[in-house]
């Protein structure tokens, strides 16, 4: 009887291997299957979506977003404010030849500092985070990153990573599982942690980027690039000090972030700033 229970757990344990292998097989080839090359980047992404099926899921997604910040801004100025530089920032770089269907939208919330960008081309940013910003300049600087995200197509790459790591991690949680194992559970559950703490890492390196496409895009609509630095600044100090480390955060801390922005300010005029750029 022994015997028997033994080699039936065996061949139970051999299928549930031959099951992982095949999860995991289809999800590498699905991932590695989606290569496409990023003009605005030039570099090569992990895709499975198209623009048009980016500006869908964002416009679809809009307005709930906007709900939980409170819907748009009821100060029609502010609103047409935030409209007429990201337009101009749109225009600075022809970005509208990407296919993205850009909207700029300004949300009631005061008390929450954010701004962030849905896949294919909604900007958001709350009244919070206008209220920290001293100029027209760190305004723009602030949407330059966010269509930088949206360029940059990270939402799309974040959705393709997130079922490769879904994928992984359930072919490591079947092949580890074992019924008379109570304790194999938590090596799943290792597993999936593990998959949770790359995609953070990938979250840290789009900020940065987006970091670097902001500074050359609001440079190129004739705003001084230092603005961002003005932006890190003020998020630094609306944190007051009281932030989780870096290492488990999807976003650098502000002032980590400023040595990045003044190497692409550099990198983008070697010969020094151009005069009369909007601060």
């Amino acid at each position: 009887m022994t015997v028997r229970r033994q080699s039936s757990a065996r061949r139970g344990g051999s299928s549930r291997i031959l099951i992982a292998v095949i999860i995991a097989v289809i999800s590498l080839i699905t991932y590695f299957g989606s290569r496409q090359y990023n003009e605005v980047t030039d570099e090569v992404q992990y895709i499975d979506v198209t623009v048009a099926q980016e500006i869908a899921l964002g416009l679809q997604a809009a307005p709930q977003m906007a709900q939980q910040y409170g819907g748009e801004s009821p100060d029609r100025q502010l609103r047409e404010m935030v409209e007429r530089i990201g337009v101009r920032i749109v225009q600075g770089s022809n970005l509208q030849e990407t296919g993205y269907q850009f909207d700029f939208h300004l949300l009631a919330d005061a008390q929450t500092v954010n701004a962030f960008a849905l896949p294919g081309g909604q900007v958001f940013v709350t009244v919070g985070l206008l209220n920290l910003l001293q100029t027209e300049g760190e305004l723009a600087g602030v949407l330059g990153h966010e269509i930088g995200h949206v360029v940059a197509r990270h939402s799309a790459e974040h959705m393709a990573k997130a079922k490769l790591t879904e994928g992984l991690s359930g072919a490591a949680v079947m092949a580890a599982y074992d019924p008379d194992n109570p304790n194999s559970v938590g090596v799943g559950q290792m597993a999936a942690l593990v998959g949770q703490m790359v995609n953070m890492k990938f979250g840290r390196d789009d900020e940065l980027e987006s970091d670097k496409l902001g500074v050359r895009f609001i440079a190129a609509a004739g705003y001084d690039p230092r603005a961002l630095i003005g932006v890190m600044e003020a998020l630094a100090k609306a944190s007051g000090g009281s932030r989780q480390p870096e290492f488990l955060s999807s976003h650098p801390n502000p002032e980590n972030r400023v040595e990045k922005i003044q190497e692409a300010i550099a990198a983008e005029f070697p010969a020094g700033l151009p005069e009369g750029l909007t601060p």
